[in-house]
């Protein structure tokens, strides 16, 4: 088993925090091997002064866009303040009267999944008010090796794209943090705190710990994967399976005829991934208690795989098989995408083939550039 950011503060660094106030930005899955959490691990060592949650709150409860309001950990009797409500980016009035900020969550892998814009605006405000910055490090789930995606355009830069990389990085939050702090040349004393035992080869569930679901629609290492190509779905008229026992991994809407979308899938051929026609009726989300026909992504292979590029194959046979009831949400789109340049080429009919290569070559650049920031 591994050895995680966290347990090497505890045995090993853990004069670093002595008697600092501390701000802790964390959710449930800051635990250590045992599912103890980190809150009652770090209180006996610092003081922990503030506690901040990102998207889904503090208990990962909330469902993806809800807004939640600072509260108090009753446990602790320290006040939580929410991230992801009328601000993103801590204010200096929340940090006041702190040494160090600790940034201890499980990331997934995605450049669109927000616990990374969290992490890169939380590092801004310390920069700015002068307090250092700790991450422990966690495995990235879905390994370190791959790199998949077009880089973000900076004129697409948000929340859901805090910075210009791929759609998968192949980074943990620990060497995404020194890459962020080079690249925005941020003013901070940066401390990342290793992990032992982690290569960048391994997945998640090579690491002897548990998965601990991140997000409400994020329940397994296999969602994770899926979800590098299929979130884009939310940025369209279809369901991308919330609601489901399967986010992510069935996509459809009840205007579709999945045997037939299923049967030109599988002719594709393509690496790592099979499709299944599925029938499924989400409890919420779009078409909710609507019947829903489409397709279960299996992914066969998840290192030969290449789930944009099976979006891609996927929303251009929809395009094609039905123009008139497709369609794209084609601001939220673009900003999943970092660009709008992916949109305009599948409307376009641009095979996938042509759309994947315009990006191979800034890919490139950004695995050759990253060397710099790597860990393990």
């Amino acid at each position: 088993m591994i050895q995680l950011g966290l347990n090497l503060l505890l045995n090993e660094k853990r004069d670093i925090i002595k008697q600092r106030r501390v701000g802790l930005i964390t959710n449930q899955t800051g635990v250590n091997e045992n599912l103890e959490r980190n809150t009652d691990l770090l209180s006996d060592f610092c003081n922990i002064s503030a506690l901040f949650s990102p998207e889904h709150g503090f208990f990962g409860s909330a469902q993806d866009g809800q807004k939640i309001n600072s509260s108090i950990d009753k446990r602790h009797l320290i006040p939580i303040h929410s991230l992801y409500g009328d601000i993103r980016k801590p204010t200096q009035e929340m940090v006041d009267g702190l040494d160090m900020l600790i940034y201890d969550i499980q990331d997934i892998g995605s450049r669109f999944y927000t616990y990374i814009s969290t992490l890169f605006l939380s590092m801004e405000i310390a920069s700015e008010c002068g307090i250092d910055f700790m991450v422990l490090d966690r495995p990235n789930p879905i390994s370190g090796i791959l790199v998949e995606g077009n880089i973000l355009e900076p004129e697409f830069q948000s929340f859901i794209g805090a910075h210009p990389i791929p759609v998968r990085h192949g980074m943990t939050v620990g060497e995404l943090a020194q890459l962020f702090k080079a690249e925005t040349e941020l003013d901070l004393s940066l401390i990342v705190v290793a992990m032992e035992g982690w290569n960048r080869s391994m997945w998640f569930d090579q690491t002897g710990l548990q998965w601990v679901p991140p997000s409400p629609n994020m329940p397994t290492v296999d969602t994770a994967v899926t979800y590098l190509g299929m979130c884009l779905i939310e940025g369209t008229n279809l369901s991308e399976g919330r609601g489901t026992t399967k986010p992510f991994e069935w996509i459809g809407a009840p205007w579709i005829n999945g045997y037939n979308l299923v049967k030109r899938l599988n002719q594709l051929d393509l690496e790592g991934v099979l499709f299944r026609q599925i029938h499924f009726k989400p409890e919420f989300s779009k078409y909710a208690k609507e019947l829903c026909d489409g397709v279960q992504i299996h992914i066969t292979d998840r290192v030969s795989a290449k789930p944009t590029e099976i979006l891609l194959h996927l929303i251009s046979a929809i395009i094609e098989s039905y123009p008139d009831q497709f369609q794209f949400r084609s601001r939220f789109f673009n900003l999943l995408t970092g660009t709008d340049k992916i949109q305009e080429a599948l409307l376009n009919n641009t095979p996938v083939a042509k759309i994947s290569q315009s990006w191979q070559h800034k890919s490139e650049q950004f695995q050759k550039k990253r060397q710099a920031y790597l860990i393990y």
